[in-house]
C-alpha cells in the first residue's frame, strides 16, 4: 500500500539520551530521521538489518567489527556508511548529527531502543 508523510509531521520519540528519532516503516524497510546531539554514544550492537547510515550534517564516530579487525570512521556530512547485517559496530555523535538511517527488513527495535 502507498501512503504519503512528511517528516516534520511525524511523532519524535526518544529512545536513548540525547537522541530524537522519526521513523517511518513499511513494508520491506524503515527509514528513521534521526538528530543526534553532542556526547550522544550507543555501544557495540549488532542486528539482522543491513542499515545504510546517511550523514546530512555533523559528525559521529563509528567502530565497525571486533577485535583486531575493528574499524573506526569519523563520518562527516555528505557520507553514506552501509553496515552488513549482524556486524557489531557502536557510534558516539562528536557534534549534532542530523542522520537518515535505512534498515531492511524493518523491525521495532534497534541498537538504540534500549531501557
Amino acid at each position: 500500500m502507498h501512503t504519503l508523510q512528511t517528516l516534520a509531521d511525524l511523532p519524535v520519540d526518544t529512545p536513548m539520551p540525547l537522541i530524537d528519532r522519526r521513523r517511518v516503516v513499511a513494508e520491506r524497510m524503515m527509514i528513521s530521521d534521526i538528530t543526534l546531539h553532542p556526547g550522544f554514544e550507543v555501544p557495540a550492537h549488532a542486528h539482522d538489518n543491513e542499515q545504510i547510515v546517511v550523514m546530512l550534517e555533523g559528525r559521529a564516530r563509528f567502530t565497525v567489527g571486533e577485535g583486531d579487525d575493528a574499524e573506526t570512521f569519523e563520518v562527516v556530512g555528505g557520507q553514506v556508511l552501509c553496515l552488513p547485517p549482524n556486524v557489531p559496530h557502536s557510534c558516539v555523535a562528536i557534534e549534532r548529527c542530523r542522520i537518515l538511517d535505512l534498515f531492511s527488513p524493518p523491525s521495532e527495535a534497534t541498537g538504540v531502543d534500549r531501557a
